[in-house]
């Protein structure tokens, strides 16, 4: 049974289950790790046809120490635990802005808060549409259709993982409001391309950067070209704090629009309580103290993590390329810094020899490597196409129009893509160079035994 994008076994529930604890070497802005994974000298054979598996653990996350603890405690003994009263969520904003470049940053409960608040100031809703990547996490639709907006899938470059920037002016039409490229796993999508488009045809674009702390587009931190910018702090995030979300801009008006959407209508208060409001709606999308002062804490090793995962990754990438049938994602020249949020190669099984997919993962995980196959199309998902059948939908958009926009949301790259992709998180990514060496020894093991892993 084809397993879909809600199912199977999505980014979140991977890294709570394939992040081993270990025990203990602090290397310095990164806490503590342990030394790599143990190995023992083996036959050669892969381990899943009877050989020494190569690792035994990668480095656990979220990593922490006395910082997150103190930082916790003074917010809990301040007793002022609400933003309004707080210091904490306002230090993470103006810290974060400093971080990136950003002239605003407001903090919001979840990414999902923060890709809800910016279309709520755009006043993104029915009869509008938003232009979406279909490989990505289901955040990016469900923001769209909360606000009965046709979401419209342009397709996939199957070399980056990204959305097709050179597809999307095609997909515009007059009811276009907003286009949402995703950095997806930490790489930035091609925004020389979508900027000029949105720039001629007058459209915000809003940048999903939930994957992608840190990363950059031509030296500048992604999030601050487009209209508006959106990072997610949720557990598995390169910068964590459980749950927790942002929006940065670069527009004093956006930038009021979106504080009081997620403030229930309200504007900043000076003295007293404010009920006063704006706009015709709003909600609560705040984040507490509690998490501002965990984001606060995180922050002072965040630069140290993404050094390192950049350093490996590009390590394990020099070696992957080496391995026929192995498609390590490839980044666009603009992209000059990768967070690294995930780290994806596509799988050719011809080139490599003749397993599938799905042995070919189970052979890496035998080997103590953890690894998932990503995103199932998500235009193609049940959850996604069953949205002409909503009831809400059917009194505003007729039956010629939902048939129509079923037949534009046809994304064949993606559907290519997302039959070839493995993704290792951002963890294993923490350790020393020798854990890249094992990953990359045990792909060519695999390989080389080849027409014995396909026969299991």
């Amino acid at each position: 049974m084809k397993k879909s994008n809600r199912d199977g076994l999505n980014r979140r529930h991977f890294i709570r289950t394939t992040t081993a604890a270990g025990a203990g070497l602090t290397l310095a802005g990164l806490g503590t790790l342990r030394a790599g994974p143990e190995v023992t000298a083996g036959s050669g054979k892969p381990a899943v046809l009877g050989g020494t598996p190569l690792c035994s653990s990668f480095p656990k996350w979220p990593v922490y120490d006395q910082t997150e603890e103190e930082a916790l405690l003074q917010t809990l003994r301040s007793g002022e635990w609400f933003r309004g009263s707080g210091k904490a969520v306002a230090g993470f904003e103006k810290a974060y802005a400093q971080l990136t470049g950003a002239k605003h940053c407001l903090a919001t409960s979840c990414g999902t808060s923060a890709l809800t608040t910016v279309l709520g100031a755009l006043d993104i809703g029915p009869g509008d549409e938003v232009i979406i990547p279909p490989y990505t996490f289901v955040a990016t639709y469900n923001v769209v259709v909360l606000n009965y907006a046709l979401p419209i899938f342009v397709d996939s470059d199957l070399e980056t993982f990204q959305i097709d920037g050179s597809k999307v002016e095609k997909a515009i039409t007059d009811r276009t409001r907003a286009i949402i490229p995703v950095h997806l796993g930490g790489s930035a999508a091609d925004l020389d391309t979508i900027l000029k488009v949105a720039d001629k045809r007058k459209i915000p674009v809003v940048e999903d950067a939930c994957q992608a702390h840190l990363a950059e587009w031509r030296g500048r931190k992604v999030g601050t070209w487009g209209t508006a910018g959106c990072f997610s702090f949720q557990a598995s995030k390169n910068l964590n704090s459980g749950e927790g979300g942002a929006v940065l801009t670069n527009s004093d008006e956006l930038a009021e629009i979106c504080y009081n959407f997620h403030n229930q209508g309200r504007g900043k208060q000076t003295t007293g309580y404010n009920f006063s409001y704006s706009g015709t709606r709003g909600s609560n999308l705040r984040l507490c103290e509690f998490q501002g002062s965990l984001l606060v804490a995180q922050m002072k090793r965040l630069e140290e993590q993404s050094r390192r995962r950049s350093e490996n990754a590009e390590y394990l990438t020099r070696m992957l390329k080496e391995i026929p049938g192995i498609a390590p994602a490839r980044m666009y020249d603009g992209c000059t810094r990768n967070a690294y949020h995930l780290y994806m190669f596509r799988y050719l099984p011809g080139p490599f020899g003749g397993p599938s997919r799905d042995k070919f993962m189970a052979a890496l995980r035998k080997e103590g490597i953890p690894c998932s196959s990503g995103y199932s199309p998500l235009n193609k998902d049940s959850y996604v196409r069953n949205l002409v059948k909503n009831r809400h939908y059917r009194k505003i958009y007729s039956e010629k129009e939902l048939a129509e926009w079923e037949q534009r949301n046809e994304c064949p790259v993606n559907e290519q893509l997302c039959a070839q992709a493995v993704w290792f998180t951002q963890n294993m990514l923490l350790g020393p160079k020798e854990d890249m060496e094992r990953i990359a020894e045990a792909i060519r093991r695999l390989q080389k035994h080849a027409g014995e892993v396909a026969k299991i």
